[in-house]
């Protein structure tokens, strides 16, 4: 059998804040849209035209992370396409494709809203603790704490490339 590759990466912006609800085995289901646009020039005309996309993402068993997943935050999605289907109030057949995420990670600051919330999102800034990662390192027994010096983020002279 050949082997096949189901991976997607989104880098881009939330539509509306993420929402968590909850299975009835108690398993956090959190939900958003992540806005992509691409830009090119038209060659007949050439103006600048830009194009957005909406992909909604499903990120499993992490209920915590939808208070950083605010409208406007810029964020790094890696994970699977699925295509689920399911039979709307009229008992006709849906097809809904999303993106199953592996990973969420947020990257900078506000970009075109959300900015004018309580704090901005420093709260996540504070924070030391990645918001998310990978499955294969949240298995992992977790490391010894780092020495506490004048790198908080754990960053050595090693780690400067000049």
């Amino acid at each position: 059998m050949a082997r096949s590759v189901n991976k997607a990466i989104l880098v881009g912006n939330l539509g509306r804040d993420a929402e968590t609800k909850f299975t009835p085995g108690g398993a956090a289901v959190t939900r958003f849209a992540v806005a992509t646009s691409r830009r090119w020039k038209d060659q007949t005309s050439g103006e600048w035209k830009e194009e957005t996309d909406w992909t909604n993402v499903t990120l499993w068993r992490q209920e915590n992370l939808a208070t950083y997943l605010t409208k406007g935050k810029q964020i790094y999605v890696e994970g699977r396409i699925h295509t689920r289907s399911y039979e709307d109030k009229d008992g006709k057949k849906v097809y809904a494709t999303e993106v199953v995420a592996d990973e969420v990670i947020l990257l900078g600051g506000n970009a075109g809203g959300g900015g004018d919330r309580g704090g901005g999102g420093d709260e996540y800034a504070q924070s030391s603790r990645p918001v998310s990662m990978p499955r294969s390192a949240q298995q992992r027994s977790s490391a010894p704490p780092a020495q506490q010096d004048d790198y908080p983020q754990g960053i050595t002279d090693d780690d400067v490339p000049f």
